[in-house]
């Protein structure tokens, strides 16, 4: 008795001078984590999202270590979010067009407002996450939203001058961006992005409605021969969003949350910033192909924008049929316009350079 008296003693000391051995070992295990992304090497924001990859594990001490997949080889852009959710991965990076309806007051975020540039659009899209929280992102835990540049409409065949010359032909368009296609005379045609190359390739398509920045991250440069500033009056990109599974996140120690979002918050800017870049080197790719530039009549600009007007009332039309209040959500979309004119001057104070601002 009183030798196993002894022993209980010796254990329990012995654990209190250690730090409690399960708890120490468990502390020097790294923590893994899966992120999945659907776009390819080529595309700017791969290599941003493999610098926070790398952050982390950096700022952690390799208490953390994040297995980055790239191009779909671990979710499918569309499938992404479920990815996150079902613990397929950890991390995913995908944009709210793919899961319409999902995210109805981030897709606001998705509407013709007049977005001026990639670094305009990533900022106004995250400072809009940050005030409102849309309960819609309760079950995962956001790290940032960030954008490319805005969408232009470009053509595979034949140039336009007119917004009529746009009527009947068909372009990429998913989730709201579809609508202000439709508005514009032209037919959306719903394809994952790593497939647009192919059908506009096989006459599937008869041009597309992205940012500069596809015609070199997804080669789109090699498949459309004209294209126009049309942002002017669209105005509009997809919201693109970093997040975590939340059984994950909660899981996480205090601390190596706080590094996460800590260093969510610097990415945010170093997406912004490297859009613009990246949007150059598309118009520089689109260009070394033999694709041209088209300058619109300012009363086809007019009138394009007065046809995308009814976009937004008829997203406020959903959204009201849905239970949301139209007063809050004027406010919110006046929250967006004000935040694009406030980046839109930080780019300019800058100095940062965009080939949609002339």
């Amino acid at each position: 008795m009183r030798r196993r008296l002894f022993f209980v003693v010796f254990i329990t000391v012995m654990f209190g001078l250690t730090g409690f051995v399960p708890c120490y070992a468990q502390g020097t295990t790294p923590i893994k984590l899966k992120f999945s992304n659907f776009q390819p090497g080529t595309f700017s924001a791969t290599p941003v999202i493999g610098q926070f990859c790398e952050e982390i594990k950096k700022r952690t001490n390799g208490r953390v270590e994040i297995t980055y997949y790239v191009g779909g080889t671990l979710t499918t852009a569309a499938k992404v979010y479920d990815g996150i959710l079902n613990q397929v991965s950890d991390l995913g990076n995908s944009h709210t067009a793919y899961t319409r309806g999902r995210f109805p007051l981030s897709e606001m975020l998705d509407l013709p407002v007049g977005y001026t540039s990639g670094f305009v659009c990533t900022h106004v899209k995250h400072d809009f996450y940050k005030k409102f929280k849309p309960k819609e992102w309760n079950d995962v835990h956001v790290l940032y939203f960030w954008s490319p540049g805005p969408q232009i409409f470009a053509t595979s065949k034949k140039p336009f001058k007119t917004m009529d010359e746009l009527k009947g032909l068909k372009f990429r368009g998913m989730g709201r961006p579809a609508d202000t296609i439709k508005a514009v005379g032209a037919v959306p045609v719903a394809l994952e992005m790593g497939d647009a190359y192919d059908a506009a390739q096989r006459g599937l398509l008869d041009g597309m409605f992205e940012t500069m920045e596809t015609w070199k991250g997804f080669r789109l440069g090699d498949v459309i021969k004209y294209a126009a500033l049309t942002q002017r009056a669209t105005g509009l990109v997809y919201t693109f969003y970093v997040a975590m599974n939340k059984e994950k996140w909660d899981a996480l120690p205090d601390d190596i949350k706080k590094i996460f979002d800590e260093a969510a918050e610097e990415w945010v800017d170093k997406h912004a910033v490297t859009t613009l870049g990246a949007d150059f080197e598309g118009l520089d790719y689109f260009r070394q192909r033999g694709g041209q530039m088209i300058t619109l009549p300012e009363e086809e600009i007019q009138k394009m924008r007065k046809a995308v007007e009814p976009v937004i009332q008829n997203y406020m039309k959903d959204m009201e049929a849905k239970g949301f209040k139209r007063p809050e959500m004027e406010a919110q979309l006046q929250y967006i316009r004000e935040r694009i004119a406030y980046w839109g001057k930080q780019e300019k104070d800058r100095k940062l350079k965009s080939p949609y601002v002339q």
